[in-house]
């Protein structure tokens, strides 16, 4: 398991690593420590982690940034911090466990505990997916997304209200990321099954996708017998 420690107080991140090794056991462990913000977020692009243990204050920083930044990385996220009154914003933006400090090692084991029964059941589900734009960063919920088309190294995200907002992951990347209930239904499209409606045969044997929108979509040759599935 590849976890990372983002927590400016040596101390404290020696603690949870100690806890974290003493737990799982020093082979199945691959830990790393950062102190800040930016070298958390260039960790885990460059690097890839299973588990993120996040302090929320970094410095004066907030630990919430690195969250916006790699939202639409898939990997659990344990909170640790003296602030339980964000606890609740900590949930919304999906992570697993938020641990008040000072702590034990049996709640560090509780958390670990939530992490492997996760990871038995199913992988982290995306709740936003980050857009970056004229400096600022804007968190799309997956649920507002009707489909997504590719174009070239981004993706056009379009929503239910009708716009479209342009993300910097190519199609195939956001394919890994997004729920199971967004299908590939054509090399350029991933739609959202819940809004699918009808199936349309063209002349040709072209074939498209309806979705409860109204929008019309191209479905690839070699999907159109797995779709049908969700008709009959």
């Amino acid at each position: 398991m590849r976890i990372l420690i983002i927590e400016d107080e040596a101390r404290i991140a020696a603690r949870i690593e100690r806890f974290v090794r003493e737990l799982l056991g020093p082979t199945r462990t691959r830990l790393a420590r950062c102190d800040s913000v930016a070298d958390g977020i260039e960790h885990i692009r460059s690097q890839g982690i299973d588990l993120l243990f996040l302090d929320l204050n970094l410095n004066g920083q907030d630990g919430f940034e690195v969250l916006k930044h790699v939202v639409a990385e898939s990997f659990h996220t344990i909170v640790i911090s003296a602030y339980t009154d964000k606890a609740i914003t900590a949930f919304e933006y999906g992570v697993l466990d938020f641990i008040a400090k000072p702590f034990a090692i049996e709640r560090i084991q509780q958390a670990l505990n939530r992490v492997e029964s996760r990871a038995a059941s199913s992988q982290p589900s995306l709740k936003f997916l980050a857009v970056k734009g004229r400096g600022q960063i804007r968190l799309i919920p997956v649920d507002d997304v009707l489909f997504v088309q590719g174009s070239g190294v981004y993706s056009e995200l379009h929503l239910q209200n009708g716009t479209t907002v342009l993300h910097d992951k190519s199609l195939e990347k956001l394919a890994q990321l997004l729920p199971a209930s967004f299908e590939r239904i054509h090399k350029s499209y991933l739609a959202d099954s819940r809004y699918f409606s009808k199936i349309h045969i063209q002349s040709g044997g072209r074939y498209t996708l309806q979705l409860t929108s109204g929008h019309h979509l191209p479905i690839g040759r070699t999907r159109y017998e797995q779709l049908k599935k969700h008709f009959y």
